[in-house]
């Protein structure tokens, strides 16, 4: 441990920068390469900060570290209390990075209000750090609704041309649920006395309230992920964002809900969870089949990798509410490996739309010809999204499937069903983009990757083969944290050691 208050630099480093951002003058050229410069190197440092907590990180405990905690408005006993555990430290570095790898692929994408872009991602970056660091529920909800001004600033301003439909719907959608959270969040406070976060884990809320809360918080975190039915905005969000606002809506938002799941329903709710997991199991499958037959039907490559989004995080879902250590494992490492693949995804597809400026399959066929590297880089993404061995998806599909397998057999064959389609759509759009002869003869003039897109991907490709070969670097991190997830949920009588200077 250090006796810094290294997670309060995380968080104001990105926010620095847009101060510096700010402050720069001079000639259009000038000031459009400084933003950039300034952008990349606030995230840079955000990221090394955060690969520094991994060097102090205690991997044997499941107690909270780097706490930092100061009375905020003491009238009403809220704190600005931070604190990780091996789950948050495992999606803060996600989010660092990925921000990083969006600033980095924006550099020739956005030419216009460039100033304004970057101030809205590195907002956007603070707030994400903020909802994984953040220990007390008020603080976690400023943080957690925070995100949603930049994102719909992202996708209204430099989407595509139903951008403010996209921007509207997606905003309308997130908002209505983060409503009933806020009620819940104030009924649990009322009840317990307290905001924190660890004392709220272990607080005694009767049956019939843990029934109410659970749905009210439902309807805040079902929408993030996003479950079926309330997935409809995610597709017309990635079309209309440009290529970052879809990286990091897919890397780091998405799972925000599934987050809210662990640091909420699952450990302050017990019973309510309990109660509702077949639900949440339903849901889940549904959205694994349903939205695994539409990817089948897309003919735009953003909205095939969207609905594709959406089956996966339907493991995730699945795999929490099994409540076993394979299961709970298994939903993180999809979380991270969506988290990396989904974006590479995306980012392949940036490639091509800024050569080509479409997304439509049919505009596509016979790209190995003319850009053999990207194909390349292509089929490494799109075998670990089918979840080959040796790549990120296998670990945590297989983990979910045991976990699954143990609660539910037929559960755990109908998910079974969503990893051959899975492989179906992914392989469909590969072939149809890749193989073949060339189908537009604009394509014969279409350049391969260059070097700032090989930087891109080649650490996402490390990244991605690295949790496929050795996961049990990230597995023995989350352990303990799972177990103490586990055991509350799985127990009534919340009886958690929570060490002193921590209420």
């Amino acid at each position: 441990m250090i006796d810094w208050p290294i997670l309060s630099v995380l968080i104001c480093v990105p926010l620095i920068g847009i101060i510096f951002i700010l402050l720069v003058r001079g000639d259009p050229e000038i000031v459009a390469r400084n933003v950039r410069a300034v952008a990349v190197w606030a995230s840079l440092i955000t990221f090394s900060v955060s690969l520094f907590l991994w060097f102090y990180f205690d991997t044997t405990s499941a107690e909270f570290q780097f706490v930092e905690q100061r009375l905020w408005i003491p009238s009403l006993g809220i704190s600005y209390y931070l604190g990780v555990d091996g789950i948050s430290l495992l999606f803060i570095t996600l989010t660092t990075f990925l921000s990083l790898i969006c600033i980095v692929a924006s550099w020739e994408a956005i030419t216009v209000r460039l100033k304004e872009y970057m101030i809205a991602f590195l907002f956007m970056e603070t707030m994400m750090i903020g909802v994984f660091c953040a220990l007390d529920t008020i603080l976690f909800y400023i943080f957690f609704e925070g995100i949603l001004i930049p994102m719909f600033l992202i996708i209204g301003i430099w989407g595509g041309p139903r951008r403010v439909y996209a921007a509207f719907k997606f905003f309308l959608y997130t908002l209505t649920g983060s409503v009933l959270f806020l009620i819940a969040l104030l009924v649990m406070y009322f009840e317990a006395g307290s905001t924190s976060i660890p004392v709220l884990m272990r607080a005694d809320f009767g049956y019939n309230l843990q029934l109410w809360l659970w749905l009210a918080l439902f309807a805040s975190f079902a929408v993030k992920v996003p479950m079926w039915p309330v997935h409809t905005w995610l597709p017309d969000a990635h079309v209309e964002a440009p290529t970052a606002g879809s990286v990091i809506l897919a890397g780091v938002l998405l799972k925000l809900g599934a987050y809210g799941f662990i640091r909420f329903s699952l450990p302050m709710l017990p019973e309510a969870s309990s109660f509702f997991a077949p639900l949440i199991f339903g849901l889940s499958i549904i959205a694994i089949i349903y939205t695994s037959l539409v990817a089948l039907m897309q003919k735009d490559m953003k909205k095939l990798i969207a609905y594709s989004s959406v089956a996966h995080m339907g493991f995730v879902t699945i795999g929490l509410f099994t409540l076993t250590t394979q299961g709970i494992e298994g939903a993180l490492m999809v979380m991270l490996s969506h988290g990396l693949v989904s974006s590479a995804l995306f980012l392949c597809v940036g490639v091509v739309y800024d050569r080509m400026h479409s997304r439509l399959i049919l505009s596509y066929g016979g790209l190995i010809h003319r850009m053999p590297l990207y194909a390349f880089v292509f089929m490494i993404f799109t075998l670990a999204s089918i979840g080959l061995p040796g790549t990120s998806g296998f670990v945590g599909e297989l983990l979910v499937l045991v976990g699954l397998y143990q609660t539910n057999t037929l559960l755990a064959f109908l998910a079974a069903i969503g990893v051959v389609l899975g492989a179906a759509y992914m392989l469909w759009l590969y072939r149809r983009v890749i193989f073949g002869e060339l189908q537009n003869e604009a394509l014969r003039d279409i350049r391969d990757i260059n070097t700032r897109e090989i930087c891109i991907f080649v650490p996402i490709i490390l990244g991605i083969l690295w949790i496929g070969i050795y996961p049990n670097s990230f597995l023995t991190v989350v352990h303990p944290s799972v177990e103490r997830l586990i055991f509350l949920s799985q127990s009534s009588e919340l009886t958690y050691n929570i060490p002193v200077g921590q209420e």
